[in-house]
């Protein structure tokens, strides 16, 4: 794994996995903060085994319906601004384990391949930083000390940070939303992120070589 640690590619995959299931969480957490029902229509009338009734139910329990959506807000929010982005994949994990069965055990048409999707992209973040995660067993924690880390860069912070902004607002401000609008824009600042990032990690790499090359003339 450390190994792949120093790959660029692997790098922004896992970058932008964060952002991804980050951003679905805090996307999906507004509506149910406002309160607002997430199929847009009461389920009251499905039968009471229809995936539409569970979610007319938990709607209708209130304080649960924004304990949801608060949790998802507060477990999306570190993967996207990248602080905390260990912490948050770590508290991700039962969240979309528990929505993952509930989908398989309702009839939700393709939304476990959904489900499933975001479960597998989360234990890919926790297979990617399991050697911090050893601490929570009693071993040490181990990082690789020559890897050079792209995602350490500030630019992902500020770039997650924008993503959220975005998405907070947006669904803030309307209860309908288009879905091809909010990827683009997303994508948009994603794209400028992924830019400045590569650009910052050339002048780290030439002010490194510099660096050494000096240290090399004066030795």
């Amino acid at each position: 794994m450390e190994s792949l640690k120093n790959k660029l590619f692997f790098q922004l995959a896992i970058i932008y996995t964060r952002y991804l299931v980050g951003g679905a969480f805090v996307f999906a957490s507004i509506i149910k903060i406002k309160g607002e029902r997430f199929t847009g229509n009461s389920g009251a009338e499905n039968p009471i085994n229809s995936a539409w009734h569970f979610f007319e139910t938990v709607y209708q329990s209130g304080f649960y319906w924004h304990f949801i959506g608060f949790g998802q807000l507060v477990v999306g929010m570190p993967l996207l601004t990248h602080r905390f982005r260990k912490l948050g994949a770590l508290v991700y994990f039962p969240i979309i384990l528990n929505i993952t069965v509930i989908t398989y055990s309702y009839d939700f048409n393709y939304t476990p391949v959904i489900t499933t999707a975001m479960l597998l992209a989360n234990v890919l973040l926790l297979i990617w930083d399991v050697g911090t995660f050893k601490v929570l067993f009693n071993l040490k924690a181990s990082e690789n000390p020559f890897s050079e880390i792209l995602e350490d860069h500030p630019i992902w912070e500020i770039t997650g940070l924008l993503i959220f902004i975005f998405t907070f607002l947006y669904r803030v401000m309307y209860n309908s939303y288009n879905i091809t609008f909010w990827l683009a824009i997303c994508l948009s600042i994603g794209l400028a992120g992924l830019l400045i990032g590569i650009l910052g990690r050339k002048k780290i790499n030439y002010i490194t070589r510099l660096n050494y090359s000096h240290k090399t003339q004066n030795s």
